[in-house]
């Protein structure tokens, strides 16, 4: 089951009295966030269904009220713990070249010429936004930012990414 599961947000504490939970979650992702109707919390190594019964937002959070917490401790009982959507439900809300990264690690990656340069071993973030680092044969991590001028094509289908290998880039 954990598979077909995907992390989108957080419960950071609980907010009033009645169980509501506050959340965190990716700024942008609020439309998602405000549509959810059934998600899964783990705690424990294990994954319980929760139920959607209503969703405001306060400041940068989520509050959401699920039918199965009705007092602050059962909020409290799962205090830092993910929920998790199915990986469908996510992929529906994707923007236009949004990718999920368990999609794109271990994909291939191509310069222009269809040379393989090596694959995706990991993806970082920094204020500037995503890096992709790409292992070569010799096993040798290059870093690449996960811009369209850099990385203009990414074939989920064929899993294949093609990068525009400017100098000094992947040598």
């Amino acid at each position: 089951m954990d598979k077909d599961l995907i992390s989108i947000a957080k419960i950071l504490n609980f907010h009033g009295i009645k169980g509501e939970a506050k959340l965190g979650f990716t700024k942008g992702k609020e439309a998602q966030i405000e549509n959810l109707s059934i998600v899964f919390v783990k705690k424990d190594n294990t994954f319980k269904q929760l139920n959607v019964k209503s969703v405001r937002f306060h400041k940068h959070f989520a509050i959401v009220k699920f039918e199965e917490f009705q007092t602050v401790n059962d909020v409290e009982e799962y205090k830092g713990c993910d929920i998790y959507l199915s990986k469908e439900e996510v992929e529906k809300n994707l923007f236009e070249d949004e990718y999920l990264i368990n999609d794109l690690i271990g994909m291939d990656v191509y310069d222009e010429d269809g040379c393989c340069l090596g694959t995706i071993s990991a993806i970082g973030e920094n204020l500037a936004g995503s890096i992709l680092s790409v292992k070569d044969a010799n096993d040798k991590e290059h870093l690449v930012p996960f811009v369209k001028e850099l990385v203009p094509i990414v074939d989920i289908k064929n899993h294949k990414i093609v990068i525009n290998n400017i100098e000094g880039l992947i040598s």
